[in-house]
């Protein structure tokens, strides 16, 4: 069953992001993106995308400068999701950036074995309001 084969942790290998109108391809997470993407068996999952070099705050804590950084660099969300042939929407409960909490984000998935290949898009960027079509490559953690 399909729904049983998504049930793992998964770590990010590749962020590859397209932008339609130009062609001009993209990496925004770098060579060596960080990320882990969970789904359980009681269909919850969560996630959690950053580059792959944040540099840690100078202080204690963060500048304002610092701070906008590590924010425009994460993606951070988590909520239930369900699986209809080849799509996963993961219905956003909690989110890293208000503008999703409450959404559903509909991605089209792909398993090779222990590798998930997940598309979303094409939709505005979070960050930067460009369209884009982003395939995230991820390898089951074992």
């Amino acid at each position: 069953m399909i729904l049983e084969a998504l049930i793992s942790t998964w770590r990010l290998k590749s962020h590859r992001q397209e932008l339609p109108e130009t062609g001009e391809v993209l990496y925004p997470r770098g060579d060596k993106p960080q990320g882990l993407l969970t789904y359980t068996s009681d269909r919850r999952f969560s996630i959690i995308n950053a580059p792959e070099e944040r540099a840690p705050p100078k202080g204690l804590g963060p500048t304002d400068e610092e701070a906008l950084g590590l924010f425009k660099g994460l993606t951070a969300y988590a909520g239930h999701y369900s699986v209809s042939g080849e799509t996963v929407t993961h219905h956003v409960e909690v989110s890293w950036n208000e503008a999703w909490s409450g959404t559903d984000q509909v991605r089209r998935y792909k398993l090779e074995g222990d590798i998930l290949i997940i598309i979303a898009g094409p939709s505005h960027s979070p960050w930067d309001g460009r369209l884009t079509i982003s395939t995230l490559i991820w390898d089951r953690v074992r």
